[in-house]
């Protein structure tokens, strides 16, 4: 059911709701890659471990997890979350869930990520979905929308930890051609109004080009509003 809450903050339009800070001057300008905005290193060593430390947290309450697409084939990123929704897929079905498999509800959304939030997206709205997928050597996902949300005039942030990425941009509709960025750790990139749907996804990573993470890898942290 969509919230009736209006995401964009009083004279914020839409469309530059991914272009400016909402509070406080940014670090760096934003680059945009086919109407993606991208801070790169908006997030200093220090800010990235302390949020790694948060994900600790979050995962001793909600433990990655390897999960299947509807069709039963398995994901190569393990997941967790935290907030009022996580997601949860198997052969079958999809989609944001209220509470963890066992039953439990998922962790609260750390302040320090629910502050990076408030700098970028322009949005009047808290999110209520943080979603953590986790990159091992060889990990990728594929070309999606995010459209599982009510509410597409509310952005998504997405925040990268640990290795690069091969960030690769496609279009609203499926095919055509793509663009293609590494996100490097601490990097954050804002999803909103005209690029709020396009086909996105992660090619590969560079395993072990970060030592934010002892055992190699990436984390990107996705925040996003459902309802």
């Amino acid at each position: 059911m969509k919230n009736e809450q209006n995401c964009n903050r009083p004279g914020r339009p839409d469309e530059q709701a991914p272009d400016g800070p909402a509070t406080g001057p940014l670090r760096g300008p934003a680059l945009h890659l086919r109407g993606v905005a991208v801070w790169p290193g908006f997030l200093s060593p220090a800010e990235q471990a302390d949020l790694v430390a948060d994900l600790r947290g979050i995962a001793r309450q909600a433990p990655f997890a390897s999960q299947v697409t509807p069709g039963g084939r398995p994901m190569s990123v393990r997941m967790t979350a935290a907030g009022q929704f996580g997601w949860i897929s198997g052969r079958g079905f999809q989609g944001y869930a209220a509470q963890q498999p066992d039953g439990r509800p998922w962790p609260p959304i750390p302040a320090r990520v629910l502050a990076i939030w408030d700098a970028v997206s322009g949005s009047a709205r808290a999110p209520e979905s943080l979603l953590v997928n986790f990159y091992g050597e060889g990990a990728r996902m594929g070309l999606h929308q995010d459209r599982d949300e009510a509410d597409f005039s509310c952005p998504v942030v997405s925040i990268s930890l640990g290795d690069d990425g091969l960030f690769r941009v496609g279009n609203r509709e499926r095919g055509g051609r793509t663009e293609s960025l590494w996100l490097r750790s601490g990097d954050v990139v804002v999803l909103g109004g005209e690029s709020r749907l396009v086909h996105h996804g992660v090619d590969r990573i560079r395993f072990r080009s970060s030592a934010l993470l002892p055992q190699g890898g990436r984390i990107n942290l996705t925040l996003r509003i459902v309802t």
